[in-house]
Parts: structure tokens; sequence; C-alpha cells
């Protein structure tokens, strides 16, 4: 393919064509043109009837020449190298087509947008490892350097706007000012993970113990007794349980509440701070105010105190919520109290600047059962949960973000009544959360986020076609009629194949309709 800028023609749109059930077309062999059709970038292999003033991107196939639209001034400009391509392909439909915040808008409303919302990274439940994310960056030929971990607890890394753009995600995440170990997420310094250089907080300090395993330090303080360990083979870490002796007498439910109360001015700069520029990326905001997950057996033992107090054992937390529900239900009290006071402060700062709110990260479910029945739940959980999330809806325009793993079908009922309008991950390989059920049963009055892949096999563990097969049945099922944001059922996890990462989004992007290269 031979021409020059001064031959380029001006740039327009086609009319309608929706290609995502019906598949790519392919006529031809070299040449591949993308151009624009009802605010959709469609992949075409040259196709006989296109115009060349329809065209947004022409590819050659044989010389690896990109020549990219610019939608503003109507140029054509040639662009060499395949990683160079995709994100120029990615950057015109980040441009060109509906903004990602409309998209998810349209399916938290339960109406079926332009495509499927992408999600990774908006949440510490719907990230990716810090591996992974250094391993896509290669892979996309992005810039390399070091990744940052905003999540140290599960080692997860930040995705940058280049990758964003690159993956072609449409939500972005606001997170508080402290990471889970209790350390500021700022002042960020080199750190050797195994091999790997990343990015982590200032006060965040490690040693190694004489196993070999990694451990790491509430608010950094190295005097302190460790909050966390990385086993040696491990890539994220445990919580370490530091349980003083119970005395029944003695038991405060305040004692509990150590690492709730009012919300920092500090703090409160940091999430205005955080949402501003959230909102600068055009994509759909999902925010983790923290202090609503009531009982969240990850924050029950504290990581972020130095002594915690009362009852940090899960073991014995879990027994507590049949014993001493009394206890339960004054340490619930209490920190809905703050929570609905803090919300008001946010709120007061940010309006309706956010889409969603994470509200609670407590499982319910098991591969194969619950940790509780359906009756405690909702002596228990019900009441406080409600109370969050009509202050929420009556307030505010967000959306409430439930994550629960595992089988919790028998519990959907009851998180539809308190109030949560979005249910994670939706692990559809536990006993009882048949897919195409969930979307009939509770499609049309909670949006499932997640979904898209098992981490558990197919994704680590399968090849590229599994992959792709897996996300285009859930796609599929979930897709029509809104109400479906993809992300995997859980965190992507270190040592998952970038092949088998890219195969599913890949099929995502078939699957809508885009070619996103």
């Amino acid at each position: 393919m031979a021409a020059s800028d001064k031959d380029a023609p001006p740039i327009s749109r086609i009319g309608f064509l929706w290609l995502r059930r019906q598949g790519t077309l392919w006529a031809g062999t070299n040449v591949v043109l993308f151009y624009l059709s009802h605010n959709q970038f469609i992949r075409l292999q040259a196709p006989p009837d296109l115009k060349m003033d329809q065209v947004i991107a022409v590819a050659d196939g044989d010389n690896g020449v990109l020549w990219v639209a610019d939608v503003q001034a109507g140029l054509l400009q040639i662009v060499d190298g395949h990683a160079v391509l995709r994100r120029a392909i990615n950057r015109l439909l980040s441009q060109c087509s509906v903004s990602s915040r409309d998209r998810l808008r349209t399916a938290l409303e339960h109406r079926e947008p332009d495509r499927i919302p992408l999600d990774f990274g908006s949440t510490n439940v719907t990230g990716i490892h810090v591996t992974c994310v250094a391993a896509l960056r290669d892979y996309y030929g992005l810039p390399r350097g070091p990744v940052k971990v905003y999540e140290p607890f599960q080692m997860l890394g930040s995705i940058d706007d280049d990758l964003r753009a690159a993956m072609g995600l449409d939500v972005i995440g606001v997170f508080p000012r402290k990471t889970k170990f209790g350390a500021p997420a700022a002042d960020w310094k080199a750190w050797d993970f195994r091999g790997l250089e990343v990015l982590v907080p200032g006060d965040f300090h490690t040693t190694i113990s004489p196993t070999g395993d990694i451990l790491v330090y509430p608010q950094g303080d190295l005097t302190a007794a460790p909050s966390g360990r990385m086993p040696v083979g491990s890539a994220f870490f445990d919580i370490i349980v530091r349980q003083p002796e119970i005395d029944e007498e003695k038991l405060d439910p305040a004692d509990n509440l150590e690492e709730f109360g009012p919300l920092a001015e500090e703090d409160l700069d940091h999430i205005e701070r955080s949402v501003r520029v959230a909102e600068t990326s055009g994509c759909g905001i999902v925010a983790s105010f923290g202090g609503t997950s009531f009982g969240d057996v990850g924050l029950v033992p504290a990581p972020a105190l130095k002594n915690p107090k009362g009852i940090r054992d899960v073991a014995e937390w879990y027994m507590s919520t049949r014993t001493r529900r009394g206890y339960i239900h004054q340490v619930f009290e209490r920190q809905c109290e703050m929570a609905l006071a803090n919300l008001e402060r946010v709120q007061a700062r940010i309006g309706d600047a956010v889409d969603c709110m994470y509200v609670c990260g407590t499982d319910f479910g098991t591969q194969t059962s619950a940790f509780c029945s359906v009756a405690t739940f909702r002596e228990l959980w019900f009441p406080y949960y409600q109370r969050i999330n009509h202050w929420v809806h009556t307030n505010t325009q967000w959306k409430c973000f439930k994550h629960s793993c595992g089988s919790v079908e028998r519990f959907l009922e009851s998180f539809i009544e308190a109030g949560f309008d979005i249910v994670n991950p939706v692990q559809c390989s536990a006993t009882g959360m048949d897919p195409a059920e969930l979307k009939r049963k509770y499609g049309s009055r909670l949006v499932f986020w997640g979904a898209g892949v098992d981490t558990q096999k197919t994704l680590p563990f399968g090849s590229p076609r599994e992959v792709r097969e897996e996300v285009l049945r859930r796609c599929e099922t979930f897709a029509p009629g809104g109400g479906f944001v993809f992300s995997t059922i859980h965190n992507l996890q270190a040592g998952t194949p970038v092949a088998n990462i890219v195969a599913m989004l890949d099929a995502l992007h078939q699957f809508n309709g885009v070619s996103h290269v």
C-alpha cells in the first residue's frame, strides 16, 4: 500500500453496522482496515465496497505499516511496528467511541451498552498481580520500569494510563490513603520482589525470617510484631494472627473498633484529590472509602495495628458469630454509626463524582457451601448493610458493590433486599452458581461484576483456546440486557500465562465487535 500524507482523505463516519454476534468478516489476505461505525471500530479484511473516506486506520500486513487517522485533524500518518499499531488503534478507540463512563453507567442501569464494560484494577478484588502487570507492559511494548504495588497484601500492581488504554479498560479505582498494613501509599521506593524491581510505599518495611519467609510490619514499624508473612514460593502475603489471651470478663467491643473512627482531614483531602484525578480519565469510577466491611476476616486480625486487642483470631471470630452475638452486634452497630458519619463527610467533598462504592468484601460462600446460614446473615450482617446502602441510595447516585466469593446464590435475595446493586466476583465454578440460572433469576436486579473467566483452573492452567471459549460463553450468557461488567473471577494471579490473559482480552473485544489489538 503506497500513499503519502498529502493523499490522505478526510475522515467520516459510516452508517450503522453491528457485528458483535456476527463475528469478523474476512475478505482478503494482507490489508486490514479499521473504520468507525455506530461509535465503534470495526475491523474488516479489505471489504470491496468500503470507500477510503470511511477508513479510520489501515494496516499493511506484509510491511507492518499502519496508517492512523487523526480524528481531530482528519489526517493520516505512518507508524511502524506491531506494538505501536496496537497502541494507536486503542488510543483511537478511547477517543472516538462511547465514553467508558457512559458505557459503565448504562450497564449499571441494566440497559445493554454499546459493548461490555471491562474492569481490571478498580478494586482490591478485580486487580492484577504486579508480575502480570509487568508482563503485560512488555507484551504491549510499553515503556519498561518498576510497577507500583498499590495493594501490598495481595501484591496488586497499578495499571497506568498507557496500559489501561492498551487493554481497553473502562473503569478506574479510588483507594484509601493507607494500605492494608497501615502505611500511606506514598513516597514510593524500589523493592526487589524476587528478581523483579517494583515500587512500594516508603513505610513498607520487611525482614526475612529464618525460614526465608518475607515479613511485613504494621505501619512500617520494625519494633512491632510482624502482621504479614509471604511464605517461600508464595506471591502474596498471609495475615499473621496476633490474638491476645481472651478474658471473657474483660472483653470490650471497643477493642474491635480501634481501627475505625472519623476520617482525618488528610484522608478526605486524599479521597477528593484522587476522585478529581480519576474524573479526567473518562472512565467509570469505583471508590473504596473503607470502614464498611463488617466482619471481613481479611481485616478482623487488624494487620494495620501494632497491638490489636479484642477478638482477632479468625476462627475465634467465626465462633463468636454463634456464641457472642451480642458482642458482634455492638461492634457492628458502632462501626456502622462511624461509617455513616464518614460517608456524609465524603459525599460533601465529592458529590456524585463516583459511580460505585465498594461496600464490603466479607466472604459468605465456600467452594461448595457457606460460612453461615441465611438466617445468621440476616440477623448479624443484614441490618448494617441495609443502613449503609439505604444512606447511599438516599443521598447519592452511587451504586453499592458487594464482594463475596464462593457459593452465594442462597444469599442473593438477601443481598438485593439489603440494597446491594452489584455482586462480585460471581464464582461460577462454585456449587449452585450456574451462569444461566444466575442471569435468569437475578439479572434484572443485580449487576454481575466479574464472572468472565475462572481463575482457579481455566485462566492459569488452560490453553488460550480454552480461555477464549469460556470468555465467549460467559459473555453470551451475561451480556444481554446489560447488568454485566467483565472481569476475572477475583484477582488475576501471579504465574498466569500472558498468552492466556491476551486471549481473554481478545475474546472479549471480539465479542464486543471491536478490534482492540
